[in-house]
């Protein structure tokens, strides 16, 4: 089973090293682990940076694309490049790369093909009282129509299974 870490990235050179370094090397039940950085039109060097910490595969953006067609074309490229399983973390080292293990553990398991990560905003102190809000409003509106009980939606730390029907 061959799983690539797909790490979005906007001027994130100081914090790469950081994140790469933090990610696993091997994973029970996974054969192969791949890392593959998107640079969105980054400024400061960030695809040299990649390079530099051994990084597999980088997408680079010519300019600013955003962040939701930047995790699109990684998942694309992900897809392309034979992965079984993607998971999609942060170049600013916000999740801890310990985590990918249990993130990963119900697709493993088959008992997944989707898992996302909670932050614990009620936790994060520089949230401000609105943002925790609507962190928790968006987290209800996704949970009530979907039926699935997602503690943290836009939680950007998420595990997908390449057996969903992606295209």
């Amino acid at each position: 089973m061959k799983l690539i870490i797909q790490i979005p990235c906007y001027n994130e050179a100081d914090t790469l090293p950081a994140t790469i370094a933090d990610l696993p090397k091997q994973i029970d039940g996974i054969d192969m682990i791949e890392y593959l950085v998107i640079d969105d039109g980054s400024a400061d060097g960030t695809d040299a940076v990649a390079r530099a910490c051994g990084v597999h595969h980088i997408l680079r953006n010519r300019r600013n694309m955003g962040l939701a067609r930047s995790f699109r074309r990684g998942l694309d490229y992900a897809l392309g490049a034979g992965a079984d399983i993607i998971v999609n973390t942060d170049g600013d080292n916000q999740y801890y790369g310990a985590d990918i293990a249990r993130l990963v553990e119900p697709i493993v398991a088959g008992r997944a093909d989707v898992v996302i990560g909670d932050r614990q905003t009620q936790t994060i102190a520089h949230f401000s009282p609105a943002k925790r809000m609507l962190q928790r409003f968006g987290s209800w509106a996704v949970r009530h129509f979907s039926g699935v009980d997602v503690p943290d939606a836009v939680s950007g730390f998420r595990a997908i299974s390449a057996l969903l029907p992606f295209r």
